[in-house]
């Protein structure tokens, strides 16, 4: 009994253990027919416990042809074309097998008319009708690998873009016809995706791409906010007109823009009319110098805006002015604008902004308001710590006013360089130091002042403070022979910035002390050399009244005498001084003067110092007056008394004959011999003596000076009389 017990135990575990190892029947099989590509069946369960091996077996052509397909360890296998014959029935078996076993599936039966899948259609454009609203038109292709004998059909779906609910469309499309999709929002974007499947098919195709389309838009119905700023006028009244625009706001009902159209013509003359097109958002006119129209539209695939016109005022036309303050008032995130008006009848005005930057194509900002006396900037519209060029125009109609301009900065900051400063002017206590402004691009913020430091050696430092309108600073009560350290900074209301620090050293004397120095040199200069230049002029004149030159009467060659033995004859026009022939002076006293005082002063000046000067001593007068009264030689006291050689005595030229040493030889060397003999000798009378003629001196009488001032000269006699005065003295 035990051992029938145990028998059935083990019989029933290893019965078990075998089943369950065997795999398990194909079921749930499925066939679908790629037409031209592939047959592919797939059964269930997906995955064994034991490696198996799946065989495939088909039966087609009414049974005639048989064939096979192997998987392993998959639950799919394919037949490949060309071995796919249609339209035809296929019965399909499956059998699983693996070390423990097989297991086959029932066979089951497909019509491949009823288990073809074609590809997905190909959407070519998806469009929206011009003229037509709310409405997108979808143009397709048939998809490829659809059997020639049979027909299709396909869906439609459809969604906003950034949308992820799809609208199927349940109308069929069948033959290419392109399908119009209604009840669209305007100027939205569709995606759309299709689907097909043959008629006689239960499967559908997978959904082609997604293809975005645009609904139309409406005809544009605003105009553009049109600017001009006009250019210099030239020489011959013509002008450059910058023209810029864009549009008042961003509607989205309307489609893109494609271009725009500007017409403009003088004012009077309608037909002169010239039209221009661009893509960009401003133009250039040459216009000329009298009033001009502009008008400016732009279009879409919808239609074209309104105009936006602009008059051009002529060059010399006066604009309408009527604002009269404009005050600019800053906050953390806007700039607001105020003015003030007389004008109620104006109510549109525009507001114009650009960096104030030394450039020509400046990036100009522009906004129209309207019944408003403000005006309220957002922060994007400014670059912190760059200033700006603020104006607000008045508009009446197609009229541009005069315009009130200001300068703000939407946000200040510290200087990024300090002011490039030096030193002039310097003296012993004061000196200027001058420096140069900062450029504008570096201020970043209205400078309200700057601030001068300077310290010396070992002392204390100063500071002066100047307006930012100032660039110099003199610096006063300085210290002699000092250096000086000096920087200067440039402050803002977000704080200074200090320029580079240089040194100077004042003098040890100041400016006015040198110029008043150099006045006094310069001065006595001045006036050494006008007496240098007046001795050289006055040097002859001063000489002979200072130091005149007497001749000496022992060395003249005058001759005085007439008779056989006379040697030689007299030369008036030289006298010899000193071995060197003088001129003979043009102030000889001439035989005959026309009144006895200009005598007199001739003598005073010509021989007042000869006769201090010649003056004879006492003793020698007295030994020649004891000759005389010896009878030894015979002398006379006159002096027009000449005593000559053959022992006759005969009166001669008076004193004045004398010859001053100054005379000229040429004045007297032209005279012929015997003019200058009958000039100065006379006729002797019958006693042998010579008579001069009376003489002006000696009707009015003789100077009292003269009496004392008596001259003698003594005649010896000479055998060769080469040398007819030897002698020659003079009594006082």
């Amino acid at each position: 009994m035990m051992k029938q017990m145990l028998f059935w135990t083990l019989f029933l575990l290893l019965g078990n253990f075998c089943l369950a190892d065997l795999p398990e029947k194909p079921e749930n099989i499925s066939c679908i027919f790629y037409y031209k590509k592939n047959f592919t069946c797939t059964w269930s369960p997906e995955k064994e416990v034991s490696p198996t091996v799946y065989t495939v077996k088909r039966t087609y052509l009414f049974g005639t042809a048989r064939d096979f397909c192997t998987s392993e360890n998959r639950t799919s296998c394919s037949f490949f074309f060309p071995n796919l014959p249609y339209p035809h029935n296929y019965s399909i078996e499956v059998e699983a097998k693996n070390v423990f076993g097989e297991h086959k599936s029932n066979v089951t039966y497909w019509y491949l008319e009823n288990i073809v899948k074609i590809e997905p259609p190909t959407i070519l454009t998806v469009e929206p009708i011009p003229g037509v609203k709310h409405m997108l038109q979808v143009a397709w292709r048939k998809p490829e690998g659809v059997p020639t004998s049979d027909s299709y059909i396909c869906h439609l779906r459809y969604r906003r873009v950034n949308s992820t609910n799809w609208k199927p469309v349940i109308q069929r499309m069948e033959n290419e016809r392109p399908y119009n999709l209604t009840g669209l929002q305007v100027l939205r974007q569709y995606a759309v995706s299709m689907q097909c499947r043959v008629k006689t098919s239960e499967f559908w195709s997978s959904w082609s791409e997604e293809t975005i389309g645009t609904t139309g838009g409406l005809a544009p119905n605003s105009i553009l906010d049109l600017w001009r700023v006009l250019g210099p006028a030239q020489p011959d009244g013509g002008r450059t007109v910058q023209l810029l625009w864009k549009e008042a706001r961003v509607d989205p009902s309307v489609r893109k823009t494609l271009g725009y159209n500007i017409w403009y013509f003088p004012e009077n003359e309608t037909a002169a009319k010239e039209t221009s097109t661009t893509a960009n958002q401003e133009f250039k006119l040459h216009l000329g110098s009298g009033a001009y129209l502009v008008s400016v539209v732009y279009y879409t695939c919808d239609g074209v805006s309104p105009e936006a016109t602009l008059r051009i005022p002529a060059v010399h036309e006066k604009p309408l002015q009527c604002i009269e303050a404009l005050q600019v008032y800053r906050s953390q995130d806007h700039l607001e604008v105020e003015w003030q008006t007389s004008a109620a009848e104006v109510d549109r005005w525009v507001i114009e902004w650009f960096p104030d930057l030394e450039t020509e194509n400046l990036e100009r900002s522009w906004e129209f308001v309207s019944q408003t006396r403000n005006w309220t900037g957002r922060a994007d519209n400014f670059v912190p710590f760059r200033c700006y060029n603020i104006s607000v125009y008045p508009v009446v109609g197609v009229d541009v006013g005069v315009p009130h301009s200001i300068q703000a900065y939407f946000k200040e900051g510290i200087p990024l360089e300090g002011p490039l400063a030096k030193a002039q002017n310097i003296s012993a206590q004061t000196a200027t130091i001058k420096w140069e402004e900062i450029p504008k691009i570096q201020r970043r913020g209205f400078i309200s002042n700057y601030t001068v430091f300077y310290v010396s050696d070992h002392g204390k430092e100063f500071a002066r403070t100047v307006n930012s309108s100032i660039l110099q600073c003199e610096l006063q009560f300085l210290q002699s022979n000092t250096q000086y350290t000096v920087k200067v900074m440039a402050n803002t209301l977000a704080g200074g910035k200090n320029g580079t620090s240089f040194n100077f050293k004042t003098l040890s004397i100041g400016i006015i002390e040198i110029a008043l120095l150099a006045s006094i040199i310069g001065g006595g200069l001045f006036f050494l050399g006008i007496l240098v230049m007046v001795y050289r002029l006055t040097k002859p004149k001063l000489k002979r009244l200072v130091c005149p030159e007497i001749p000496n009467p022992a060395k003249s060659n005058v001759v005085l005498w007439r008779g056989d033995n006379f040697k030689s004859k007299l030369h008036l026009g030289e006298v010899q001084l000193h071995g060197k022939m003088k001129a003979v002076d043009e102030r000889i006293l001439k035989p005959y003067l026309s009144s006895s005082g200009d005598l007199i002063d001739k003598l005073v000046v010509d021989f007042e110092n000869f006769l201090d000067k010649a003056e004879v001593h006492r003793v020698e007068m007295m030994k020649m007056q004891e000759n005389i009264l010896s009878g030894e030689k015979k002398y006379v006291n006159s002096p027009y008394n000449f005593y000559s050689p053959s022992g006759k005595v005969f009166q001669g030229l008076p004193s004045s004959a004398l010859i001053p040493l100054e005379e000229t030889q040429e004045q007297c060397s032209e005279r012929p011999d015997e003019e200058t003999k009958d000039s100065f000798f006379l006729p002797p009378n019958a006693s042998g003596i010579l008579e001069p003629e009376l003489q002006p001196w000696e009707e009015a009488g003789l100077n009292p000076y003269l009496k004392n001032s008596v001259t003698t000269r003594e005649f010896l006699n000479s055998e060769k009389f080469s040398d007819p005065i030897k002698k020659t003295e003079m009594q006082p």
